[in-house]
């Protein structure tokens, strides 16, 4: 099926991409360097984008719900994040991908950033977090411009609110925007503003937290071997336990599933360009 946007039109993914599908979700193969110089060159141009990173939960949120599905798939770039989705990659003949991960893209791109002048806003998390975030990254980053701090609260935004934080992301001049407001809300929110802010939306997730060290990271031998979930599970069991159960058993099942019944070939490209199989 042709991707299209909600008006209709054909959608056209970036030529320089490779990608894959995963359960029916797309899924970028590409490295860190770039994915941060097409996102910043993109928000020099101040063009409207957004940007999913991309987990076995966005997976199979984007497996359980076409109309998520088709917000995921619309993205201009959906990075990968979890080692599992790797691994996928490279079962559906992709072995130039590396690891994407939220963290990892926020650094790159505040790096990037503050070298060339861009302006930041940040969309998420509470007041003192935004604080302490912007803080780390004015000492990290000489010279990073953060023009926008927006805490919204941890509920559905009224049409007002939404109006107001839409015309104070506006008015700030930001370029590129941090939204960490957590899977799947913040795809939704970024595929409804893109077209109304000049800027390139970043689905971080929980990057806020790690950046500033309020949540602990998995150690890199743990992210590195498809581990990290089971630190993360560790250090917040009462939140993430039923998300893990429901979704990973699945998420394994069914790409197993992928793999053994598509030869190769069918993942090609050149041959299944803007079309979901599995």
């Amino acid at each position: 099926m042709e991707l299209t946007n909600r008006s209709g039109a054909p959608i056209e993914l970036d030529s320089e991409s490779e990608h894959r599908y995963i359960l029916g979700m797309r899924v970028d193969a590409l490295t860190l360097p770039r994915a941060s110089e097409r996102i910043v060159s993109w928000a020099e141009r101040g063009e409207s984008r957004y940007v999913c990173v991309a987990s076995v939960h966005m997976v199979m949120e984007a497996f359980d719900s076409e109309p998520f599905r088709r917000i995921v798939n619309q993205a201009d770039l959906v990075t990968p994040d979890g080692r599992p989705l790797l691994w996928t990659l490279d079962g559906l003949g992709v072995r130039s991908a590396d690891q994407v991960r939220g963290t990892d893209l926020t650094v790159s791109v505040l790096e990037h950033a503050a070298r060339r002048g861009v302006p930041v806003g940040l969309y998420g998390g509470t007041p003192e977090l935004l604080d302490s975030f912007s803080e780390i990254a004015r000492a990290r980053h000489p010279g990073i411009r953060i023009v926008s701090r927006i805490a919204p609260p941890f509920r559905p935004l009224t049409a007002e609110e939404d109006e107001l934080f839409t015309d104070e992301l506006m008015n700030s001049g930001a370029r590129i925007i941090l939204v960490g407001i957590g899977c799947p809300k913040q795809e939704r929110w970024m595929a409804a503003h893109k077209g109304r802010l000049p800027a390139v939306m970043i689905g971080v997730g929980a990057a806020f937290d790690f950046y500033t060290g309020r949540m602990r990271q998995a150690p890199r031998w743990m992210q590195k071997s498809g581990l990290e979930w089971t630190f993360r599970l560790a250090s917040d069991p009462g939140r993430l336990w039923k998300r893990y159960a429901r979704h990973n058993p699945r998420f394994l099942a069914l790409c197993a599933m992928q793999l053994g019944r598509m030869p190769e070939a069918t993942w090609h490209p050149a041959r299944r360009r803007h079309r979901s199989v599995g």
